[in-house]
């Protein structure tokens, strides 16, 4: 099975990208034929993301990414805008899709409430990159956040569409949601999942420092009461934090409950910041190594590229000769 993934350099990865995508990434490489890309391209739809500072962010990603236990013997890692043959292929995906399908979608229309007036028109043309992402490597299966998972849907239509009309070339990928790390919260917020859009206060990024990270999980939200029990109904903050507890511990639920029985917010609060910071260590020495030699993370991103294109250009071939662009 061919799995491809990816996320936008926008800023560092936090827990919920952690649990939600990289850990399930971790198990797939080692069983199946991993694609994971950095997004520069997605990226630039949000216009503070220009510049130098994209640049460091992509470099960044790539070191955290490998921190994590990406292995590049195992995958290919490569940038986005590094294999123009995606947007070639979501240019062609364009023609295919109706303006009303890409206006209905539902992080568009969220996004137009943000942005109003002055939204750009990347942000309405996004899933048609996203599907040409996916499909010129005729992947399979697709890891996302539940957030994404309607492009994928609207992946699955533009190949079930393109198939019918040209003659078969791509599968239907399908989305696989992580059962946990997918839905962490927003620390300052139960109701909103954890974003790196929101404030930073708002979620614990894998290289935040130690005493960010205490202090990040000393303000969280709580519930009213003190008692530690995870209900996501009547308590989700603390039923959140408890989430977290258990992903970094793999503790179960109930043994972390019956662990700070009677013990207040306060005690269970300042023992997460530790389990966090400990857990966290290893990841945070490995990247900042990996960083300070910029020329060898450039040239294993420069060798998923190369392998990458290759397969993305023999790709965009087929879907010419079937449209009629090459005689």
């Amino acid at each position: 099975m061919r799995v491809l993934s990816g996320v936008r350099p926008t800023s560092l990865l936090h827990i919920g990208n952690y649990f939600g995508a990289i850990s399930q990434w971790l198990q797939m490489q080692e069983k199946h034929d991993c694609f994971f890309f950095i997004a520069d391209l997605h990226a630039i739809t949000e216009p503070t993301s220009y510049g130098p500072i994209l640049a460091d962010n992509t470099l960044d990603v790539a070191a955290s990414y490998i921190a994590a236990g990406l292995n590049p013997k195992k995958c290919l890692l490569y940038v986005q805008s590094d294999i123009p043959e995606h947007t070639e292929l979501a240019w062609i995906f364009s023609t295919l899709i109706p303006l009303g399908e890409l206006e209905r979608m539902t992080q568009y229309k969220d996004l137009q409430k943000k942005y109003g007036s002055s939204i750009n028109a990347g942000l309405l043309t996004y899933p048609a990159l996203m599907a040409a992402d996916i499909l010129i490597y005729k992947a399979n299966a697709v890891p996302v956040g539940e957030d994404q998972q309607q492009h994928v849907e609207l992946t699955r239509t533009i190949a079930r569409k393109f198939n019918s009309k040209f003659g078969k070339v791509f599968p239907e990928p399908i989305a696989i949601i992580a059962k946990s790390g997918a839905r962490l919260k927003s620390l300052t917020d139960p109701s909103k999942k954890m974003s790196k859009s929101d404030p930073s206060q708002s979620y614990i990024g894998i290289f935040d420092a130690p005493q960010v990270i205490k202090e990040k999980i000393m303000r969280a939200t709580t519930d009213s009461g003190s008692e530690i029990k995870f209900d996501e109904k009547n308590k989700p903050a603390i039923s959140n934090l408890l989430t977290i507890y258990h992903l970094f511990s793999q503790m179960t639920v109930s043994s972390i409950e019956q662990k700070f029985k009677g013990k207040g917010y306060a005690s269970f609060k300042t023992a997460l910041a530790d389990l966090i910071i400990e857990k966290l260590q290893p990841l945070q020495e490995k990247q900042k190594q990996l960083l300070k030699n910029k020329e060898k993370l450039v040239s294993i991103l420069n060798a998923g590229t190369k392998k990458a294109r290759l397969i993305a250009q023999k790709t965009l071939k087929e879907v010419k000769r079937k449209i009629g662009l090459i005689v």
